[in-house]
Parts: C-alpha cells; structure tokens; sequence
C-alpha cells in the first residue's frame, strides 16, 4: 500500500525521538530520515523501525513544530563580557579614587588604560555580532 506524506512525517518523527533517545546515532539517523523520505510504501517504510521499539505514531505529530524565532539581543557570552568589563573597571577606577584621596592631589586617571582597549574590542564585538545578526535575520525573512 502505498504511504502519504503524513506517513513519512511520522516515521520521520519517530526515528527523530529513537535519536534523541540514544538508539541512533547521527549517520544512522541521516540514512534513516532519507530513507524515510524516499519511500513509496508502508513496507519499506516499516523496514525502517523494524529493528526499533514501538512508538505510538499516533502521539507524535504528522509535521514537527516550527521553531519560534527567538527575540533578537545580545547573546550571553557578550553580557558576561560586558558585566565582567563592568566589574573590573569598577574596581580599578575604586582603587584611583583611593588613591586620589589618599594622596591629596589628583591621580593620574590610568585605569582608562586598563577599560579603554578592552572596552573598544568589547564595541567592535558586539557591533559585529549585532551586523551577523541582521544579516541572519534578513537572509531568514
């Protein structure tokens, strides 16, 4: 008997979960899904998850669900790099400003030595990933 699209969504579906389960590995999983896709019938669609435990088809839906996009925003790593940038100029303008007090006469401000260059890599970071973005984003839509 000859299978629908539905049919081979379904097998597709299942070898999808036998994979995130840890019966397939990737190679297996890809000839499968090609396998899957290629055929015409319930038979050699049977042949696929023969070897396999039984997954009620019926639970699993006929086309996977689409990936909602996510909000587009800095990702973490930049955050943590920025908080960290934050942290460390922070403390070592505190550290100036102690001497400053200390000393009675105004300090040489060099912890612009210390936030300026890696503030301008940390600038040139997240102007590039914001650019990778839109153009992920336009190439996308």
């Amino acid at each position: 008997m000859r299978a629908s699209d539905a049919d081979r969504e379904k097998v597709a579906a299942a070898l999808r979960e036998h994979m995130v389960e840890g019966r397939l590995n990737a190679e297996e999983f890809g000839e499968r899904l090609e396998a899957a896709y290629a055929a015409k019938t319930f038979g050699e669609l049977r042949v696929l998850t023969r070897d396999l435990p039984d997954i009620d088809l019926k639970k699993l839906p006929a086309r996977p669900e689409p990936v909602k996009p996510q909000a587009p925003g800095a990702p973490a790593n930049l955050k943590a790099a920025w908080g960290g940038w934050l942290v460390v100029g922070g403390i070592n303008w505190a550290i100036w400003l102690i001497l400053w007090i200390s000393q009675g006469e105004l300090v040489y401000p060099w912890p612009l030595w210390v936030m300026g260059p890696w503030g301008i890599g940390l600038l040139i970071a997240t102007l590039t990933q914001s650019q990778n973005g839109d153009k992920k984003r336009e190439l996308g839509s």
